[in-house]
């Protein structure tokens, strides 16, 4: 089992930043992927970005530019990096795995862009 807690969301103007963290717990050892998911009100949910465990990312074309993710292996951590932030940006943030067929969601995190 794998628990995912995300946090770092908030309300920030148009420009600004944020960064979300994404912990997971349980058994990690299992983890060759985490991706941040996004759904807007009304919208389906998204992939935003994607880091495997060799350390190669993939990001949505949406936010290519804006958006780093990146780990901190000691803290086992996974960042989303979010810069020059635009209203389209506003949603549910949500980290996820997919381990064994199995999928994994945090409980979400709100990220309000305001213009």
């Amino acid at each position: 089992q794998v628990q995912l807690v995300e946090s770092g969301g908030g309300l920030v103007q148009a420009g600004g930043s944020l960064r979300l963290s994404c912990a997971p717990s349980g058994s990690t050892f299992t983890i060759s992927s985490i991706d941040w998911y996004r759904q807007a009100p009304g919208k389906q949910r998204e992939l935003v970005a994607r880091i495997v465990s060799g350390g190669s990312t993939d990001y949505a074309d949406s936010v290519k530019g804006r958006f780093t993710i990146s780990r901190d292996n000691a803290k086992k951590t996974v960042y989303l990096q979010m810069n020059s932030l635009k209203p389209e940006d506003t949603a549910v943030y949500y980290c996820h795995t997919l381990i064994r067929y199995q999928n994994y969601w945090g409980q979400g995190t709100q990220v309000t862009v305001s213009s």
